[in-house]
């Protein structure tokens, strides 16, 4: 049998190479390909591992602090430390710091927000008329923020002209004193007109400024202030800015002004939270992001000192930013009135009304954004006059915003009322107004922390450095998820709308800490201070402060299977010794989330936003998705091979129907014809295996592809089970076929005949002459285009649904590369299934080609018959592969997006189009085909 099957393959040396070549192309390529799926997943391994190296590895928070979408979705929204304040303990944070494998563990309390003023400075001596005695500019202001789309106008702003001399107060060491000596020598009641001057009128008799001034500010916002400024104007025009003296400079002169500039102020909050400096300092570098000043140290403590009447304060050191991360200005407009006699007198609730009906003079106006001044703030330093100190009286805390979740995926941010009452009142001693913005819709609940017990007990913060947030240690802008600590939330706008609203920029912090987006921690203090600065309040974290720790695991520096192993250990270890809430972060990634805003009170339509949340968990979300993947394609290139071998065989033993039938007919058995097929191919399969095996190497590095000798190796006996595969059904064929029927070609019967009029008829019935083989030709080409179109599912997945992360996107772009050359190489492998079909159906029916060639029909009409046979058999494969492959991607993706029904389009058509590309080596046959012997034979 050995020498019989080697006689055979010698003496049919043609058929037998080409055999071969398909074998062993089919093996190189399923060798190559498998590499690529290989390559593909390494990429990604690679990729992981450089962009989820990210400040902590595990966060833990207390116990029932994860959200619903947490718990159900793995989703965290930015700067979700806003909303806890407190829940762990110091002796539990001593016990995160013990564990085995914990490198660096940070804890922050967060306190809540803390008020402070910004000053915005404007020059108003172009608005004044020298030639008038009195007279009187009135301010109106407009606060802006978040792009401009909220505004609502503010109380005005006075500022008093006169030619005439000011009285101003002098004062000792009392803060509050209920009379108040002046320079004029006489001794006024501070409770109507606080400590405002006093205008000099003929006579020596004076009138008290404040009659321009409304109510006292303890209990109101920004927008509800009357202030009120006098200057005296100089001969020459300079001007005489009067203040609150001591004893010792009350005989002094004061210095004239060349300019004329009037201060109106923004309150805005500033995230406070106490931290471990040194554990800071290793985990994002603090103390090299300190830019004025000092920095922070553990040791320090609040301050408390005793003032002059009765009171006391407690000061606290803090690191507080260069940057505010605020959106928000304030837009003034100046009026000048002349004053006449007809207003001295009038009471303070009927003057604004007075002012009005008189005769006014618009004279200009300026805008001044938060940002620059507090930059202009920050360059006077750290001394008692600069701009960083602020109250501690009363903190607010903004909770967690809440969601509806909408039918389109999208979530839907509830709207929440604020009550004025939590930012403090004069009770509290809290000297500042609340912000302008808390009037408006909110989005988070607020509640109060009253850290002072009464007007006797003052808090307060100052700071002893500046610290730039932008100068933490950075890391991948993929890998910067929004779980930093001190990463500003953003927000794009979502639609067209949105990104016109908001001007193409993106939504930032407005200074509203009820609004949706919260800015970080930009008040830094230590924990050291916490128990003088919570030991007298209602504060429920003086058991427990810590609301969160940041942990750093040893030996862990990037994504790996080993790392995540690690701090998986690491995890499970701190959660059974202290019970708390442990989340892994490491490999955790920006995720996409649309989220609408409802419009609000002051103008801001409502807005669809992009934000980037976090997604816990990515990068093994991300290796799973692609050993599925891998997986996928390595058996479609499996099975397209093996669907190339069977066509092969196949005509191999058709070619030979005729000798078979004759060793039939001379008493061979059905077993010993078909063990000579399966020997043939067995034979030809080794063969190409060990061919094979020096072939993927280097054809794999032409290619930019992988393939070790490991792999290579593989082709061996990955050549034989599938020659033998591919080979059985043709030998069974073969083996059970009658000596009679075997001489003559098989074609299927039809129920009614049906002449065909045209060339792409006659190509539709020779089609289905032989459903099995048009079948097996379609099958291999449909899985080709499938294997194609499930790459572009998988690279949506990875953009979108299965991954839907920015990471994702990254890993996607860098395998994208070798995915589609392993799909495009299986498509080939169909399109060359579907040549062999053409081929054997024209060597089967040679003897009727020549009929129609000795009728009159040309080459030319010959070649579209063949042409349309193939263009109908790559339109059934490749839509049949279409089809599936959006089956698929429905299956992986979860839904069928309209580009993704575009791409299996132009794969479908690109099927076809290589079909009939390969068609043209069977039809270049029928030129060789010997028409005169085939009539003969005939």
């Amino acid at each position: 049998m050995v020498g019989f099957i080697w006689g055979q393959l010698r003496g049919r040396a043609g058929r037998s190479v080409a055999l071969l070549a398909g074998v062993l192309v089919a093996t190189t390529g399923f060798v190559v390909l498998t590499g690529a799926t290989t390559t593909s997943r390494l990429a990604v391994t690679g990729a992981v591992e450089r962009q989820t190296r990210a400040a902590y590895d595990i966060l833990v928070r207390p116990k029932g602090t994860r959200t619903p979408l947490e718990s159900e979705r793995g989703l965290v929204r930015p700067n979700y430390l806003s909303g806890t304040y407190g829940g762990i303990t110091t002796a539990q944070y001593d016990q995160v710091r013990a564990i085995e494998g914990v490198d660096v563990a940070a804890p922050i309390a967060m306190l809540g927000y803390s008020t402070t003023s910004i000053a915005m400075s404007l020059d108003v001596t172009a608005t004044v008329d020298p030639s008038l005695d009195r007279q009187l500019i009135r301010i109106d202001r407009e606060f802006l923020a978040e792009r401009g789309l909220s505004h609502a106008a503010a109380e005005p702003t006075y500022v008093y002209v006169t030619t005439r001399p000011l009285a101003y107060p002098v004062t000792g060491d009392q803060y509050y004193p209920d009379a108040v000596r002046y320079t004029d020598g006489r001794t006024y009641d501070t409770n109507d007109c606080g400590l405002l001057p006093r205008e000099v009128l003929p006579g020596g008799r004076t009138a008290p400024i404040c009659d321009l001034r409304g109510e006292l500010l303890h209990d109101l916002s920004d927008r509800r202030i009357w202030q009120v400024e006098a200057f005296r104007m100089l001969p020459g025009g300079r001007f005489e800015r009067p203040d609150v003296r001591s004893p010792a400079t009350a005989g002094e002169s004061l210095a004239p002004l060349s300019r004329l500039t009037v201060t109106v102020r923004l309150t805005v909050p500033f995230l406070l939270a106490a931290v471990d400096p040194a554990a800071e300092q290793e985990l994002v570098g603090l103390d090299d992001a300190v830019v004025d000043g000092r920095p922070l140290t553990a040791a320090e403590t609040t301050v408390v000192a005793r003032l002059g009447g009765g009171l006391s304060s407690r000061t606290v050191p803090v690191l507080a930013t260069s940057r505010p991360f605020l959106d928000g200005a304030v837009r003034a407009t100046f009026t000048r009135t002349r004053l006449d006699a007809s207003i001295a007198g009038v009471p303070p609730r009927e003057l604004a009304q007075r002012l009005r009906g008189l005769p006014s003079t618009a004279a200009g106006g300026a805008e001044r954004d938060a940002v620059s001044a507090y930059r202009s703030q920050l360059a006077a330093g750290l001394g008692p006059d600069a701009c960083c100190h602020g109250q501690l009286q009363v903190v607010v805390q903004p909770g967690q915003a809440t969601y509806d979740r909408m039918p389109d995926g999208s979530l839907r941010v509830r709207p929440v009322t604020a009550d004025p009452a939590v930012y403090g009142s004069s009770r509290d001693l809290v000297t500042m107004p609340r912000p302008w913005l808390s009037e408006d819709t909110g989005h988070r609940p607020l509640t109060s922390l009253r850290l002072g017990t009464g007007r006797q007990d003052v808090r307060q913060w100052k700071a002893v450095g500046l610290f730039d947030p932008e100068k933490l240690t950075g890391f991948s802008d993929v890998g910067r998820v929004p779980l930093e600590t001190y990463e500003p939330p953003r927000a794009e706008g979502a639609d067209a709308r949105s990104r016109d609203a908001l001007g193409g920029r993106p939504l930032e912090p407005s200074g509203n800490p009820s609004g949706y987006l919260s800015a970080p921690p930009l008040l830094l203090t230590n924990l050291a201070s916490l128990p003088g600065l919570l030991a007298a309040g209602n504060s429920p974290q003086r058991a427990a402060p810590i609301s969160a720790i940041r942990v750093r695991v040893d030996d862990v520096d990037g994504y790996s299977e080993r790392a995540a192993e690690r701090v998986r250990l690491t995890a499970e270890r701190i959660a059974v010794a202290t019970g708390l809430d442990v989340d892994i972060t490491l490999g955790s990634s920006p995720a996409p989330q649309t989220v609408d805003l409802p419009a609000g009170d002051f103008g801001r339509p409502g807005l669809r936003l992009a934000e980037n949340w976090s997604a816990l968990g990515v990068a093994s979300v991300i290796t799973r998705a692609v050993d599925r993947k891998s997986a996928v394609l390595f058996a479609l290139v499996l099975v397209v091979c093996a669907l190339f071998l069977g066509n092969a065989v196949t005509a191999a033993v058709r070619d030979r129907r005729s000798e078979l039938a004759v060793l039939a007919c001379l008493g061979w058995s059905a077993r010993r014809i078909g063990a000579l097929v399966l020997g043939e191919v067995a034979v030809l399969g080794l063969v190409a295996g060990l061919l094979a095996v020096g072939l993927a190497a280097p054809l794999g590095r032409a290619l930019g592809i992988g393939v070790d000798w490991r792999q290579a190796l593989l082709a061996v006996p990955v050549a034989l089970l599938l020659s033998l595969a591919a080979g059985l059904p043709p030998a069974l064929r073969a083996a059970r076929t009658h000596p009679v029927a075997a001489l003559r070609p098989q074609v299927a019967g039809v129920f009614r005949a049906r002449r065909a009029r045209t060339v792409a008829g006659m190509a539709l019935v020779n089609l289905a002459r032989t459903p099995g083989r048009t079948l097996l030709g379609a099958a291999a080409l449909a899985i080709g285009v499938a294997a194609l179109t499930l790459v572009a599912a998988v690279t949506y997945a990875f953009r979108g649904a299965v991954v839907g992360s920015l990471l994702g996107d990254t890993v996607s772009l860098s395998v994208r590369g070798a995915d589609t050359l392993a799909a495009a190489a299986t498509v080939l492998l169909g399109a060359a299934a579907v040549a062999d079909v053409l081929y054997l159906d024209i060597r089967d029916r040679a003897a009727e080609l020549a009929t129609l060639r000795a009728t009159g029909w040309t080459d030319g009409a010959l070649a579209r018959l063949v042409g349309c046979q193939a263009l109908f058999l790559g339109g059934i494969g490749a839509l049949t592969g279409a089809g599936l492959g959006l089956g698929g991607a429905a299956w992986l993706v979860g839904e069928v997006p309209s580009a993704l029904v575009t791409v299996a389009a132009v794969v479908a058509g690109a099927g076809v189009a290589v079909t009939c590309l390969a068609a043209l080596v069977p039809a270049a046959l029928l030129h060789r085909l010997p028409t005169a012997r085939l009539l003969a034979e005939e």
